[in-house]
């Protein structure tokens, strides 16, 4: 019966995940908003304008000089040729790592070279810029808002709204990962959000993913709920595993995190061409960049958001192509079939009579390929839809990633792991006598051992109060920020005379739990079994198999070398005071060893109650 509980649960929670991160089925959006049916995209370069996103530069004084220099031409040569009419720059602009990498601060150096870049391309004389601080612009800040920007056309009034999450104060790395937006930030948030509503479109943009960010109720998505897209950076493609990390807010708002320029070389343009919003990610200097605006892809398409109707009345295809070089074709395809050339209207538009009316119905792919004049080319497409019905959606993993709170889902995490631990310690200490039948497996004798740890006081208190100790109590304290001394605990960070809720904190427990605390009851219950065997230190190398014997001693070895590093990264990153002042890390080593050496020291009296439980057992 308890398996087949067991059973539909997992079933229940497997469909509730599909239902809300699969890749197919209809969109849960909220109240669609009415639009006009004109104008429609035609042949003129009308209600069309572009922007420029690029996000995490990470400007360093110790790390890969050709960052600066790539970046200075992408605002002297790139801006050039592309053009936009706006530059959001999300965050991270600088480094702020020492050069062990291991410790934080704000490097003057790095941000006047920022500044500097900026001063000689004259790139704000070309168009508006726009920057947010990331959580490397925070390092180490004692003390750090939202901004409404529009841009204003002959067609209407667009938003773009500036979201900054980084935490005031700012702590040294890594306990600034996830963002948090206070209660005021998002008054002011929801009061901005409401006034653009008139707009005829509206873009967020900031550093963190809305999945790291912390705020209160009814949530930062919510709030943002009636935007387009929210534009962020933050994540760099996760070093090269997810290269594309988009989603959809269960409201409708396009979620686009962009990969990053240190290492990828990453930028984005993104247009809106009579309100539809299309965009291309890509890669500096791989030129033709190429941009299809009409039809726009079914993917990031929005009937909440966007006027899809104007498709259907549309009388061209519309294509963006920006090159250095002059262009000589830009072919266009749809399900295969040539339709023809786009011809130059201006600036970087091509346009190509269509009938809409010939693709009403189910899906269809559009094809262009561009070539310039020295023969590069670039190919792009995706899949449209005529039928505002149809709609595609967006890969469990990359939802997953961007939909998920992964604060609260850290912190379930780290709760269970230390209830799981307290409670096989309280069940064995409780029980008189554990079951021994059959003969001595696994199962049996990792019973036993516990019940050997959980009795004998020593053992039982020591990991009963360091699990506890884990959940509630101050891991260290140090400098926090450079001339302040905060406490660091598994809920949050203490600084200043502010308190900044807990996130990578509960993300950190969970790895001390699994790979430390875990692992060292584990180690002292094997070794105390081995004891009641008979065997000392010296003896049981001989006796027990070597092939387990060795890689067991050996990897509590080496998770006892991880928790020395941490110590040396605590005193790194935070001063010495916290290598001392560290109960998590650096009274932990002391406490290890200690326990380790009691398993083997301890009296034969104390153990020789279970050693006849055991021999009994084996016995029978």
């Amino acid at each position: 019966m308890l398996r087949l509980a067991a059973g539909l649960l997992a079933v229940a929670v497997g469909v509730l995940l599909l239902d809300w991160y699969g890749p197919a089925g209809p969109q849960r959006l909220g109240q669609r908003r009415p639009f006009a049916r004109e104008p429609a995209p035609g042949a003129e370069a009308t209600n069309l304008f572009w922007v420029v996103q690029v996000s995490d530069i990470h400007i360093s004084r110790f790390r890969d000089p050709k960052r600066v220099s790539d970046f200075e031409k992408f605002c002297s040569e790139t801006i050039d040729i592309i053009q936009p009419v706006l530059v959001l720059v999300t965050g991270d602009l600088t480094d702020a790592k020492t050069k062990d990498k291991l410790g934080s601060e704000q490097i003057e150096v790095e941000w006047q070279t920022y500044q500097l870049i900026l001063k000689r391309s004259r790139v704000m004389e070309k168009t508006k810029w726009i920057d947010v601080k990331g959580n490397h612009d925070s390092f180490n800040i004692p003390h750090l808002e939202s901004i409404q920007n529009y841009y204003s056309t002959p067609f209407g009034n667009y938003s773009f709204i500036c979201m900054d999450a980084t935490l005031s104060p700012g702590p040294k790395r890594p306990y600034n990962f996830f963002g948090i937006l206070n209660t005021s930030q998002m008054e002011e948030l929801s009061s901005l959000a409401t006034e653009s509503r008139h707009s005829n479109q509206t873009i967020w943009f900031g550093h963190y993913p809305t999945s790291t960010i912390i705020s209160p109720s009814p949530g930062v998505r919510m709030v943002m709920s009636s935007a387009t897209a929210y534009l962020c950076g933050h994540l760099h493609t996760l070093r090269g595993l997810m290269p594309v990390l988009h989603s959809r807010h269960p409201q409708g708002t396009l979620e686009l995190e962009l990969g990053d320029w240190m290492d990828n070389r990453k930028y984005r343009i993104l247009a809106f061409d009579h309100d539809l919003l299309s965009f291309a990610d890509l890669n500096f200097e791989e030129w033709p960049a190429v941009l299809i605006t009409n039809p726009k892809s079914l993917l990031y398409s929005s009937s909440t958001h966007e006027p899809l109707v104007k498709i259907l009345h549309s009388t061209h295809i519309r294509i963006l192509v920006f090159s250095p070089f002059f262009i000589t074709s830009v072919e266009v395809s749809i399900d295969g079939v040539h339709l023809g050339d786009a011809h130059h209207v201006s600036g970087p538009l091509y346009v190509l009579k269509w009938n809409p009316q010939n693709y009403s119905e189910g899906l269809h792919h559009i094809d262009v390929m561009v070539q310039d004049a020295v023969g590069k080319s670039s190919t792009r497409g995706h899949t449209f839809a005529i039928d505002e019905n149809l709609s595609l959606r967006f890969g469990f993993l990359s939802s997953f990633i961007l939909l998920t709170d992964h604060y609260i889902l850290a912190r379930v995490l780290f709760g269970l792991t230390v209830l799981v631990q307290i409670t096989l310690l309280l069940i064995f200490r409780y029980r008189r006598k554990p079951t021994l039948k059959g003969p001595p497996g696994l199962v049996m004798l990792t019973s036993f051992s516990l019940h050997i740890l959980s009795k004998t006081n020593t053992f039982y208190y020591s990991v009963l109060i360091l699990s506890m100790y884990t959940a509630l109590g101050p891991w260290f304290i140090g400098e926090v920020i450079d001339g302040q001394v905060g406490t660091c605990f598994s809920f949050g960070v203490i600084v200043g005379g502010h308190f900044l809720q807990g996130s990578l904190t509960f993300m950190v427990g969970i790895l001390q739990m699994v790979f430390f605390n875990l692992p060292l009851m584990a180690y002292l219950c094997w070794c105390l079994l081995l004891r009641c065997q008979g065997h000392s230190f010296c003896s049981h190398i001989c006796h027990v198999r070597q092939f387990l014997a060795v890689p067991i001693h050996l990897t509590m070895v080496l998770l006892l070398a991880w928790q020395i590093y941490s110590c040396y990264f605590l005193q790194r990153t935070y001063g010495t005071l916290a290598f001392f002042l560290s109960p998590m890390k650096t009274w932990l080593v002391i406490l290890t060893i200690v326990l380790i050496r009691k398993t083997w020291t301890l009296s034969s009296s104390e153990l020789r109650i279970f050693m006849v439980e055991l021999k009994n057992a084996q016995s029978s």
